[in-house]
């Protein structure tokens, strides 16, 4: 018995168009359900960290950058915001027999990011590459 006397041999073919239905919806279903997020919105609270411990170096000029952005210079307030005031403060600061003198900035948590960099740059001006951060241990 042949049952396919009518029917010609044809070459199977795949119907795309379920197929393209079918991902568009999938993509639908994800670009909906997919959250973004701000970066810009991010809390984080600066700065503790965990450390051996503190060394004391006699190569140290400690700058402290207060949550109003005041600047001082080992337990000297410098009186302004002004670059070249601060480097002009490093450099007083900085022993003259020192080699490598090390900016240890510590800066409160809430204090504006624009006077760090204002510290850091004028440490550049003054000749001091080297800068660390001081921290807290976490409590």
């Amino acid at each position: 018995m042949n049952f396919q006397r009518d029917r010609r041999n044809e070459a199977p073919e795949i119907n795309l168009i379920p197929l393209i239905d079918v991902m568009l919806v999938l993509i639908i279903f994800l670009v909906l359900t997919t959250s973004y997020s701000k970066v810009a919105g991010l809390e984080i609270n600066l700065p503790t960290a965990e450390s051996a411990g503190a060394q004391e170096a006699p190569n140290e000029v400690i700058v402290a950058v207060s949550a109003a952005g005041d600047v001082i210079v080992n337990r000297v307030p410098v009186g302004s915001r002004d670059i070249n005031l601060i480097a002009t403060a490093l450099g007083k600061a900085t022993s003259p027999g020192v080699k490598d003198p090390v900016v240890v900035i510590n800066a409160d948590a809430k204090s504006p990011h624009q006077s760090v960099i204002d510290v850091m740059q004028a440490a550049q001006r003054a000749g001091l590459p080297h800068i660390t951060f001081a921290t807290q241990a976490p409590q």
